[in-house]
């Protein structure tokens, strides 16, 4: 599984329905109204990198009201669950 992170500028006046629309494309798991420079964030999870191509220039960018992109590929992925156990290694709840 590969995971990218997209950073969207949007049409201020369309943010909810730019939003809508990439929620809605194949490989976009979920899509979040954020603050900063930044209007939406939005979580590509697809199963090859050649698939980040066909989601993101592809299909992403040419969502009408989407001004700028900025997409960051991640290299690995951290949990609560995996932190926890690798901070309890060799520890019982009975300690």
């Amino acid at each position: 599984m590969v995971t990218a992170i997209v950073h969207i500028n949007a049409d201020v006046d369309r943010i909810p329905e730019v939003a809508q629309s990439i929620a809605e494309l194949d490989g976009v798991s979920e899509v979040y109204s954020i603050t900063g420079e930044f209007d939406l964030l939005a979580m590509v999870r697809v199963s090859d990198y050649e698939q980040i191509a066909e989601v993101v220039p592809g299909r992403l960018n040419k969502v009408p009201g989407v001004l700028h992109t900025e997409t960051h590929i991640a290299f690995r992925a951290y949990s609560r669950h995996d932190l926890d156990a690798a901070f309890s290694i060799g520890l019982s709840d009975s300690d």
